[in-house]
């Protein structure tokens, strides 16, 4: 299986709840599809860089989260869907890390022994 990371901009609400919603359904999508999360951050809320028009109203703020997980590319479809329509999403970005395990791991970090 793929291993992806949703990067995502949601609608800043006064309550959390709307964006825990929005959180729950992508990984229930994910475990309902036999994927596994392996990371989830947020990043709080932030003033966007510019106003962004989604779902027919502009915003100026915005709740970042990410979501790290491995599933099937046949279910990305089904996540990318779900979040094109929720009117709780403004932006949002789906990036591969890699396909084998070679391609996620990160090298060994090359350092010099030193020796007095």
């Amino acid at each position: 299986m793929p291993f992806y990371e949703i990067v995502c901009i949601a609608v800043h609400y006064p309550q959390y709840q709307h964006i825990h919603g929005l959180i729950k359904a992508s990984m229930k999508a994910v475990f309902d599809a036999g994927g596994v999360v392996r990371q989830l951050t947020s990043d709080g809320t932030k003033i966007l860089p510019q106003r962004i028009r989604s779902h027919q109203a502009w915003h100026s703020y915005g709740d970042y989260w990410t979501m790290r997980f491995d599933a099937s590319p046949k279910l990305m479809k089904t996540v990318t869907s779900s979040l094109t329509q929720d009117p709780r999403v403004i932006k949002w970005t789906v990036i591969k890390l890699g396909t084998k395990l070679e391609d996620i791991l990160e090298p060994p970090s090359k350092t010099v022994r030193w020796r007095p």
